[in-house]
Parts: structure tokens; sequence; C-alpha cells
């Protein structure tokens, strides 16, 4: 049984976020910690973390960690993986976890298996499956040596667990200090965006638009589709280059790579570099005048048609289904 921890994040209802219930089911019948930095989980979030089989839940304490930054996150977790004796150490592909883990990986000396989309365990032993070359390949990573070994998991890749493991006294939650030097880069304030929306990266369902949606003001019909279905709107990069969105909806090789239950294409004719941002969503829904659209040979589901026509059909489809 390998000795795992699991650094997690916490969404805006103070509930951790779902690429660590992702983990945590990939994970059973290991030993599992949850660690959260600065701040732990609502009682809610630590029930739900029990169930899912976490046996301790550790927040680790500093006053330099009352906001982000890679060094404190990064020392704070180098301190509770040498004094925890874990063989293992999970966290999200997010933009933190894509931060400082790296970093944490040069400071402990030991290997980041980044992104990984599976994995699989022969006893204690991890393999690991990660895209290369834009996804056109998969490489399966074996962690060598005595560890802690450092893996970073693509959000929405690996896909929530259908069975509960609560074990006997799972989920106790502690307070762990820990010793944090000067933090040399501090981060003095975070402006979020204005939207409410879930972040591409971990969004379960995205709406895309690309260079044929032809202007900013044409978004809005996929913005409607998105809030019948609960879905973040995403772009191509054809998109953001003519200005009709702004880089941070951009997916793609160049944008972010997202890995949704569904994802609709809309305008979209399927570059390979925006397949290699979206190529691994489980269903993928593509709507395009042109019938030879490279996208069409990526999507479960095709519609040759008038994106302009199609978008209000399907919400108007998706109103009288979800009753809305």
């Amino acid at each position: 049984m390998a000795k795992i921890l699991i650094v997690s994040e916490l969404n805006q209802s103070s509930l951790p976020k779902s690429v660590t219930i992702e983990i945590l089911g990939k994970c059973k019948g290991h030993q599992i910690d949850v660690a959260f930095v600065g701040a732990g989980p609502s009682e809610a979030g630590s029930k739900m973390l029990a169930e899912y089989g976490a046996q301790n839940i550790l927040v680790l304490k500093s006053d330099k960690l009352s906001s982000y930054s890679c060094e404190g996150y990064s020392a704070a977790v180098k301190e509770v993986a040498k004094s925890g004796g874990y063989h293992y150490i999970f966290t999200g592909a997010t933009a933190a976890g894509k931060d400082y883990f790296p970093r944490l990986s040069a400071e402990l000396q030991t290997g980041l298996a980044s992104d990984v989309t599976n994995f699989t365990w022969e006893g204690d032993k991890f393999f690991g499956t990660r895209p290369f070359f834009a996804g056109k390949c998969l490489a399966k990573v074996e962690m060598q040596g005595s560890g802690p070994h450092l893996i970073s998991i693509r959000p929405n890749a690996l896909g929530m667990p259908t069975e509960k493991a609560a074990a006997a006294g799972a989920g106790k939650v502690s307070d762990t200090a820990v010793n944090v030097s000067e933090v040399k880069a501090l981060v003095k304030s975070i402006i979020k965006a204005a939207s409410s929306k879930v972040d591409l990266t971990e969004a379960n369902v995205i709406v895309s638009g690309g260079r044929a949606m032809k202007n900013a003001e044409n978004f809005k019909i996929l913005d409607e589709l998105a809030d019948v279905i609960g879905a973040t709107v995403g772009a191509s990069r054809a998109a953001v280059d003519s200005g009709f969105a702004p880089h941070a909806m951009q997916v793609g090789q160049t944008g972010k790579t997202v890995s949704p239950s569904l994802y609709i294409a809309c305008g979209i004719s399927g570059s390979i570099q925006h397949l290699a941002g979206m190529r691994t969503s489980k269903v993928i829904v593509a709507v395009n005048t042109d019938p030879e659209a490279p996208i069409f040979t990526r999507a479960d589901y095709g519609i040759v048609g008038d994106l302009f026509k199609i978008v209000p059909i399907l919400t108007k489809e998706f109103k009288a289904l979800l009753g809305k």
C-alpha cells in the first residue's frame, strides 16, 4: 500500500476541486491524505473527501500563505512531503499546480510527471499516461527511485469515481503549522475575472466558436447556449487573433488544454493546434458549413450547416429538454 498525498485547491464554494475527487477514485486502496495550503475546505467539503477515501485532511498554515505564491506553496508542501514519508504527491494540472510543482520537484530533487491523463497501479507502482507532441502520441511513464514522486493530473481526464470508498475514522481535519521562510515575490492582490463561469481547464461542458463567428457580438448566441446547458464558452486561436474573444478563452496548443465531457465546436475548422487542446474531450460535437473540415475527423457527432441557424435551434431544444 502506497502512502499518497493529494494537494488540493478550493472552488468558489469552499469545496475541493473535482480533480481531487478524480484522483481519490483512482488511488482507492492506498493510504491517502489530502492537503490544502492556507485555507481548508468547508464541512461539506471535508465530508466529501472522507466519503471518497481521504484518511487525513491537512490544512497547512503560515502567515506567509495568506495569498498564493509559487515560493510559499512550494515551501509549505516540501516540509510536509519530507516529514510525512509519502511515496507519491498528486495535484491537479491547474494554473497553480503547473506553476509551483516544477519548483517543488527541483527542491525535492525528484521527478515530475506533468499533465497526466490516466494512470494505473501495479501493486504500489505507478504507471501514468501523458500526451506528447501536441497529443499525437502517448507515453507510459514509470516513476523510479525512492521518491516522493510528483504527479499533476489534467482536470476532467480521469472521470469522477462511481463508488465511494470511506474508511473508518476517515476525514480527520487538522491544522499543520509549516515553516515558510521569507517569500521574495509577494502577491499583493488578485483581481478575479468578471465571469462567474468555471474556468475552461476545469469545465465539464464547453461551447467554442471559431473565425466563422464573424465578430465578438455574435458570441452572444454561444453564451445563450452555454447558459442553458451550464457550459463555459471558449474560442479558437483564429477567433482570438481576429479580436472576437480574449486570449483567456483560447483553446488549443497556444491556449488552454481542456478535457470536458462535452465539447461543442461551432465554426471551427479543426487545425492541428486546436485539436491538440481539446482532443481528450469525452464527446465532441462539430457544427460547420464545410463537410470536409478536419474537425469532423475527430467529432463524435457532426452537423453540416450554418452555426447561426443551428446554435439557436440547439438552445431552443435544450431549453425544452431541461425545462428552462
